[in-house]
């Protein structure tokens, strides 16, 4: 049996810095450059989406790193000038030139995630497996696939998921089955509707630190049906001695924070996870009155 790890399961949302968490999450007062700090006091990981559009100077990745606590991670997508501009190839030095800006944070960083395009296919498996392969190996990554025939269930995911397995990187799970779900009455999800992937949820772990980016409903309780399903599969991974990654949004992420704190509840019925969580609670004004912004 593997040995569990301190924090069986980390639990975070798309973004530490949202104008909209100033009086729940943040807290009357909290300034700006305070945001991720006061955020890493409640939740212990996060998408940092930023790298994927440009690389941060190496002054804001110490200021990072001097803003979380020891135990934090960071999961941070690779640029997209790898991803999606050289689709994997031929960009050492490109790759290199970022772990060396990232480097202070290294040892925060729980996952480093591979997001590639729609039209990355099966023809691409080769490159996938060719730059898994050059990764260093002391650093853990995850992979998301968009392609259609990588949700199909046929030889080509087969494919997919044996390359994973065999270089042990986690394939990172969309569920957008809540917002899909919703009606598209409001700016947000008709943004999320045209932007967010809509592909099936294929709940498999190929590596020890599967992910799971669960793309709410925006009425809160509509989300209980789609959580259903984790509320069995998180509880069997962790009994296996995984580590997984879940991240909460909600089509503005607006009650994000909210959102995930009662779904992490949910889990605690199921198995015991610590740490306790606070609550975090908008002002009655703000409860009545919900914006729809996409982030």
């Amino acid at each position: 049996m593997p040995i569990p790890p301190a924090r069986p399961l980390r639990l975070g949302l798309a973004m530490w810095s949202h104008n909209h968490w100033q009086q729940s999450l943040y807290g009357t007062g909290c300034k700006t450059g305070d945001r991720l700090a006061r955020y890493a006091e409640v939740f212990d990981t996060v998408e940092g989406n930023t790298t994927f559009y440009a690389t941060p100077a190496i002054t804001t990745v110490k200021k990072w790193h001097q803003a979380t606590p020891d135990d934090f991670r960071f999961t941070f997508k690779l640029p997209a000038t790898i991803t999606h501009q050289n689709q994997l190839m031929h960009c050492d030095q490109l790759l290199a030139d970022f772990f060396t800006v990232m480097s202070p944070l290294e040892l925060k960083t729980g996952l480093w995630k591979i997001q590639l395009p729609a039209h990355f296919g099966p023809q691409a498996l080769p490159a996938l497996e060719k730059f898994l392969r050059k990764l260093p190996a002391h650093l853990t990554f995850g992979v998301e696939v968009r392609h259609p025939a990588f949700f199909a269930k046929g030889e080509e995911e087969k494919a997919l998921n044996r390359l994973l397995v065999d270089q042990q990187a986690n394939r990172i799970i969309m569920d957008s089955r809540p917002v899909f779900a919703a009606p598209p009455t409001s700016e947000a999800v008709i943004d999320a509707h045209q932007k967010k992937p809509h592909v099936p949820v294929h709940a498999i772990a190929t590596a020890n630190n599967p992910m799971i980016r669960f793309i709410g409903h925006p009425d809160d309780l509509s989300n209980d049906a789609f959580f259903a399903n984790w509320l069995k599969r998180l509880p069997s991974w962790l009994a296996d001695g995984k580590q997984p990654y879940l991240f909460i949004h909600t089509p503005d992420n607006n009650q994000a924070p909210e959102l995930a704190i009662r779904l992490y509840r949910q889990l605690q019925q199921q198995v015991s996870l610590s740490p306790q969580l606070p609550d975090i609670r908008l002002p009655p004004e703000a409860e009545a009155s919900p914006q729809f912004d996409l982030l």
